[in-house]
């Protein structure tokens, strides 16, 4: 049996955007930067047969666990960030971009000789033409992860919610995963997890899990529809309290023990690009969690703030006005 996750009311919305304000979100995890060149094609490069794009615009914006941070404050939540920094051009662009944003940096750490995640996209016309990726993705070392681990625990003290978004670039490792989750279940606030591939299996113990589609059917190895009941087994392997399943244009399924499986379609005027989504899903289901709302009440409302994020160009942060529209243009009499 399936059922359908309830939409909230005006009223509800409302009072969960205003106390979303008030929260401490504490988000650890892989540090990005994206990088975006707009421009446009006008000829063939006579060296080669591609084309010569002349750059008009070039925009910096905050990637990976950094645009969670970016989204949490957008929302008007306070973010503490941990994680790590190359000590490069592209570490600095980072760190202003996030200090500019009111995100709270103290706990991003610089490595010497260690390059910032950077993902740099070319885009012509409106279509990505090529993505430049730079990048180490080997652990950090031992005496950085017990440096970040401090920086943690310590922001963690008066947190609401803990995030911990894993992209598989070398910051988690298992004790670092294991002592977040304890300081947070110590605490007694909810831990929700973005995994990857390496550490998949790594999370026990969490409130939510939050795989997309491919990442549950790799760590599983077989696939998933919105309605198969493997789910229910799958979050009992994972060890964790609720299994909420993103799937693009499908919308999410919310797992949870003793209840059916519950789902709630995408929301959203139109698809431009569905770069960052996930992190946006990420940051409003915490916020949302940590205000007071019920799993159910915070899975619907990222959905809609989803919905928003993904008519955006690139890797976006979305707003409280937005999300009433998009409630007002869906829901509103």
């Amino acid at each position: 049996m399936t059922e359908t996750l309830r939409p909230l009311t005006r009223q509800r919305l409302a009072e969960l955007l205003q106390a979303m304000r008030n929260v401490h979100v504490v988000v650890v995890g892989d540090l990005m930067l994206d990088r975006y060149l707009l421009g446009d094609v006008e000829r063939i490069s006579p060296e080669a047969p591609v084309p010569v794009i002349s750059v008009a615009e070039e925009r910096d914006t905050p990637g990976g666990a950094a645009n969670v941070a970016a989204n949490v404050a957008a929302l008007g939540g306070r973010a503490s960030l941990v994680g790590v920094r190359g000590d490069d051009a592209a570490g600095e662009v980072l760190l202003a971009t996030l200090e500019a944003l009111g995100v709270a940096t103290s706990g991003v750490l610089t490595v010497a000789g260690r390059p910032t995640t950077a993902k740099t996209r070319i885009i012509a016309r409106g279509q990505q033409v090529a993505r430049l990726d730079h990048e180490v993705t080997t652990p950090i070392p031992p005496a950085i992860g017990g440096a970040l681990e401090s920086a943690a625990l310590a922001v963690l003290a008066d947190a609401d919610v803990l995030l911990l978004e894993d992209y598989d670039k070398g910051v988690f490792n298992t004790d670092l995963i294991h002592e977040l989750i304890a300081a947070a279940a110590r605490r007694g606030i909810p831990v929700i997890v973005d995994p990857k591939e390496r550490h998949f299996f790594g999370y026990a113990g969490v409130t939510v899990f939050k795989p997309n589609r491919r990442e549950l059917e790799l760590g599983f190895g077989h696939g998933f529809t919105a309605e198969d009941h493997d789910l229910m087994a799958a979050r009992v392997k994972l060890q964790a309290e609720h299994l909420l399943l993103t799937m693009g244009g499908e919308g999410m399924v919310l797992v949870s023990d003793g209840q059916p499986l519950r789902r709630t379609a995408s929301i959203a005027r139109e698809v431009f690009d569905v770069s960052g989504a996930g992190d946006t899903v990420t940051a409003w289901l915490g916020s949302a969690m940590a205000a007071g709302a019920d799993v159910a009440e915070a899975a619907w409302l990222a959905n809609l703030a989803a919905g928003v994020e993904v008519g955006k160009r690139g890797t976006a942060t979305v707003s409280p006005h937005e999300v009433i529209a998009l409630w007002e243009d869906e829901l509103g009499d």
